[in-house]
């Protein structure tokens, strides 16, 4: 398995209209450890210093950090910076893995078996609502019998086949229902889409958001950028089992760019939506109109 060792720069800068007196922050920003990813190094500059800050996992086991700034200001700099050694996930043959149908059944609540703790990624959530358009959209990758993974693999190239990415094409608040219509959107829409057509299918997804190279890590500096690099990226998990009965795994799916992500992306948070895991967001007294300024820059270790 190769391994990378990348840094990112992350850069939020607001700019008030009007001074704010009081504001609390929630930030998603430092990256996951986990099998495939360590964080070697992190840091968290914000600009004016807060007075309280608080960091901890959360129940998903994403880093969080709280903090409060009571300085009145008219510019908020939130700077992260981070060190991480990615490592691709081991290979595996996605013709081994169970048929959807018995994935689907598995997730399903039956009294008095165990709860299967992927259950809770099946059901709608904030941005991703259980559309009929979406199951349609799922339904030609998933004829019957057919292994979990393979489907979802099919289904990814699919969605980045039928969608065109277009930056600043939609927001945060833009309804998927009008992305579907448009076929048009940003990283962030491929991973509802497709979050959303697999839970149409009663399968467990969920919400990745992170960084990737600029580059793919196998076609060198003058190869085609990847769609979604130089900023905050998003992608998909589907749950599957394995027809040996070994562990069950979350495989990744990058929508926008077609493929499997590995070394050169950084995963930052895991959740149900966007909404779960939005890189910086609070709450402020005062401030009036605001523009917001967004740099990322992913680039690898010498």
């Amino acid at each position: 398995m190769s391994a990378k060792l990348l840094e990112v720069e992350h850069v939020t800068h607001y700019h008030y209209a009007a001074p704010v007196d009081l504001a609390q922050h929630l930030a998603y920003l430092r990256p996951r450890d986990d099998a495939t990813q360590q964080v070697q190094d992190f840091a968290l500059q914000v600009i004016p210093a807060p007075v309280h800050e608080r960091n901890g996992p959360d129940r998903l086991g994403n880093s969080r950090c709280f903090f409060t700034v009571v300085a009145p200001h008219r510019e908020l700099r939130v700077r992260a910076t981070s060190r991480v050694r990615v490592t691709d996930a081991a290979a595996f043959d996605p013709g081994a893995t169970l048929p959807w149908e018995a994935v689907r059944e598995r997730l399903r609540y039956v009294a008095g078996t165990p709860f299967e703790p992927a259950n809770e990624f099946v059901f709608a959530s904030p941005h991703v609502p259980l559309l009929p358009a979406l199951r349609e959209l799922a339904l030609p990758s998933f004829t019957p019998g057919r292994p979990v993974a393979e489907a979802a693999i099919e289904l990814m190239a699919r969605v980045h086949a039928a969608f065109s990415y277009r930056t600043a094409s939609t927001d945060v608040d833009t309804p998927l229902a009008e992305v579907l219509a448009t076929r048009v959107g940003v990283c962030q829409d491929f991973a509802h889409v497709m979050i959303g057509a697999l839970r149409g299918m009663g399968l467990a997804a969920r919400y990745v958001s992170g960084y990737l190279l600029t580059h793919a890590p196998d076609a060198g500096a003058r190869g085609a950028p990847m769609l979604g690099a130089d900023a905050s990226h998003a992608w998909v998990s589907v749950w599957c089992l394995m027809a040996d009965g070994s562990a069950a795994r979350w495989l990744e799916l990058d929508p926008t760019n077609n493929v499997l992500p590995g070394s050169g992306h950084v995963r930052l948070a895991i959740g149900r939506d966007y909404s779960d895991v939005t890189p910086l967001r609070g709450v402020i007294r005062g401030g009036g109109e605001h523009r917001l300024e967004v740099r990322v820059a992913t680039r690898q270790a010498a």
